[in-house]
């Protein structure tokens, strides 16, 4: 009897601690299991969106307002199209913001920053972020620097 009362905890253990990872595994990856907030969709192109992934994070002042829904080449202008979900509840920013490319640290991941402009008007759903700023690109920068060397 004894015997089989520590197989079940240890099951039960074993069990929590798979549970857990699990959900850890699912918050670093960004992926989330309550289908994440509703909120509008807005578009950014750039020249150069470096290594930025769907799933990124979009934040505002620091705090994360949204999430990189797909990004895709305009075959057209031959730049990046961004499609930004930002969560229902900032329904604030205005038409001249502007968004930009940034790195978490060094050689960390990539998101999207956003900078409120002045206006009065707010973006809406469907809506073009027209002024952004590219993604640096270390190794650019490194053969920048190569060849004014020469």
């Amino acid at each position: 009897m004894r015997s089989r009362n520590v197989e079940l905890a240890v099951g039960l253990f074993m069990m929590a601690g798979f549970i857990a990872f699990v959900y850890l595994a699912m918050r670093v990856s960004g992926l989330a299991f309550d289908g994440g907030q509703e909120g509008y969709r807005v578009y950014a192109r750039f020249e150069n969106v470096g290594s930025l992934k769907p799933r990124s994070k979009v934040t505002l002042a620091g705090v994360e307002v949204g999430r990189v829904i797909k990004v895709s080449l305009d075959s057209e202008d031959f730049v990046a199209v961004v499609e930004i979900e930002i969560n229902a509840d900032v329904d604030n920013l205005s038409l001249d913001s502007s968004a930009s490319i940034m790195t978490s640290g060094v050689l960390g991941e990539q998101y999207v920053a956003l900078e409120v402009g002045a206006e009065e008007a707010y973006l809406a759903a469907g809506d073009e972020i027209e002024d952004t700023y590219s993604a640096l690109v270390l190794e650019e920068l490194v053969g920048k620097l190569l060849f004014n060397f020469k």
